[in-house]
């Protein structure tokens, strides 16, 4: 099958500063994570896809220095750019933080490289509300849609309702939520949550969803146990509207990324071919104009 792979990462520690993995280890929800505390380039994303048909990818930003982000999209350029990359990575997801003076101008950073195609701040970690309800944050947002840059939103079911109602005031922009709305895979009751908060987003039709980061909830996912959200999900949101992505190689500490893709692929057997290939690779170039 044909593959494109939504949501994934690389890093160069020795080059790049990535506070997470070098000074500023922090406690994660799936435990220690020294053994992707190390160079993860092209060259290792390559290595990992193995036998599989991945045509095009998306990299999305991976944490990297706050105080310097155009540098981390600088860099993915110059690799897509380089003889025998296969143009990898096809599209760039940056990062800025869009409550700042600035935010504009760290945008015309980002822009100077053809393959940025949007930008994520991650918003799952704390209030969402200090951003999604900060006039400041929201004029910087709404200028994504001029620049034609979409927006992945990551965050949990508990702001969902914030988050449908920023898609819902900004049409214009193309939003992604990212890694399935973070379900909680282990708490029936936050799932019961999460599911109505997917149903109120899935009204917004300038919102898709990656299918992405299940090990990140569930370390010991398999395909029947994480098929009732994908099932979910694409009910929601219609099949044109969801996509695969692997999260390698945050994901490679609980599979490997050949797994990953057979997980996907045994989640939803009984789709048809049309409707496969607009899951695992269509959609993405769509949505990603790549």
């Amino acid at each position: 099958m044909r593959l494109v792979d939504s949501h994934h990462h690389l890093w160069d520690i020795t080059k790049q500063y990535y506070p997470w993995l070098t000074d500023r280890v922090r406690r994660v929800a799936y435990g220690d994570y020294s053994r992707i505390r190390r160079n993860y380039l092209l060259s290792d994303f390559r290595r990992d896809i193995g036998p599989l048909n991945v045509e095009k990818s998306v990299h999305v930003q991976a944490e990297h220095d706050p105080l310097d982000p155009v540098s981390e999209s600088r860099w993915l350029q110059h690799i897509a750019d380089e003889t025998g990359s296969g143009g990898f990575p096809h599209a760039i997801v940056a990062f800025v933080d869009l409550s700042l003076d600035d935010a504009p101008k760290i945008l015309d950073g980002h822009q100077q490289y053809r393959n940025v195609r949007g930008v994520r701040q991650m918003l799952h970690f704390g209030d969402a509300s200090a951003f999604l309800n900060n006039p400041k944050w929201r004029r910087n947002l709404h200028e994504l849609a001029g620049r034609g840059l979409s927006f992945d939103l990551q965050i949990r079911h508990s702001q969902m309702e914030d988050a449908a109602a920023i898609v819902g005031l900004n049409p214009d922009i193309s939003f992604v939520l990212d890694h399935a709305g973070c379900p909680p895979l282990q708490n029936q009751t936050e799932l019961d949550a999460w599911t109505c908060g997917i149903e109120v987003l899935a009204k917004r039709p300038n919102l898709s969803v990656k299918l992405s980061g299940f090990g990140m909830f569930d370390p010991n996912w398999t395909a029947e146990s994480v098929r009732p959200v994908v099932k979910t999900l694409i009910e929601a949101f219609g099949v044109t509207r969801c996509m695969f992505g692997s999260n390698f190689p945050v994901d490679s500490l609980m599979k490997d990324y050949v797994s990953i893709w057979a997980g996907f692929g045994e989640a939803v057997a009984d789709f048809s071919e049309p409707d496969r290939e607009l899951l695992f690779a269509r959609n993405v170039e769509r949505i990603y104009r790549i």
